[in-house]
């Protein structure tokens, strides 16, 4: 989505990423708030800040298999079902028939304004793809470096823009599941609402971290990329795009 696009980092909790970036949050932790408020931006847009719903009771547990193995479409219940990440990709990039494209992704500290990591499309990308092939694959993983400090914020925002195709998309929703090893850290769900045809939208998704024991953050910094995440997009309740990421918090030692 983003292979080559050029990263930024504005402050010592990160260090950089690889490869393309998926829109997807930077630390599989978080907690849970209420409806989103809409600000207006300085070019006349919209910007929306959504919270992650209120957890639910888990689904009954599944595994990737189960969902391969299945007649029909994957639902949003049955993504909350799994209980580690996925090895592959559950959908194809070809399912993805409403042409949504992440082109902007930044990461901030809420409580201070510090932006972390900020990557981008460059213009000229989103235009020289217009009437060629393009790699559908590209782009659907993304690799992160962080330092220790980064387990230690509090309030983080993470603000992605998109734009959509010919289609309009109904509940466009996206579901995060972010694990350590084997273990479930945190489910997070944004409803992103309706967006029309051929719109460029933007939204911050707001992640408030819960305090982290000493022990799961030295396991953390201590095993580079064995956190990871899925990141699931359904419209009208069917899955249409899945990005994976894996992160690393010992960046400066």
């Amino acid at each position: 989505m983003m292979s080559g696009a050029k990263a930024r980092s504005d402050a010592p909790v990160a260090d950089n990423t690889v490869s393309g970036s998926s829109g997807s949050s930077a630390l599989g932790v978080g907690s849970s708030a209420a409806a989103p408020p809409r600000e207006r931006k300085s070019n006349g847009g919209v910007l929306k800040r959504l919270r992650s719903r209120r957890s639910q009771v888990e689904s009954r547990p599944v595994t990737e298999e189960d969902l391969r193995t299945q007649s029909g479409q994957i639902t949003a219940d049955e993504v909350l079902g799994l209980r580690v990440a996925t090895r592959g990709y559950l959908c194809k990039p070809e399912e993805n028939v409403y042409n949504i494209d992440f082109v902007r992704f930044k990461i901030r500290d809420l409580e201070t304004g510090t932006v972390l990591f900020e990557i981008a499309k460059p213009p000229n990308m989103e235009e020289d793809q217009e009437g060629r092939d393009v790699d559908l694959s590209a782009g659907r993983f993304v690799r992160y470096q962080f330092t220790p400090a980064f387990l230690r914020l509090r309030t983080v925002g993470a603000t992605v823009e998109f734009t959509v195709g010919s289609r309009p998309l109904n509940n466009f929703r996206m579901i995060e599941r972010h694990y350590f090893r084997e273990h479930l850290l945190k489910s997070f769900d944004f409803d992103f609402g309706f967006c029309i045809p051929n719109s460029r939208n933007t939204c911050e998704h707001i992640y408030e971290f819960p305090q982290l024991s000493e022990a799961l953050v030295r396991q953390m910094v201590e095993c580079p990329y064995e956190t990871r995440s899925d990141s699931f997009y359904f419209v009208d309740n069917r899955l249409v795009m899945h990005n994976k990421a894996d992160y690393a918090y010992n960046g400066g030692q």
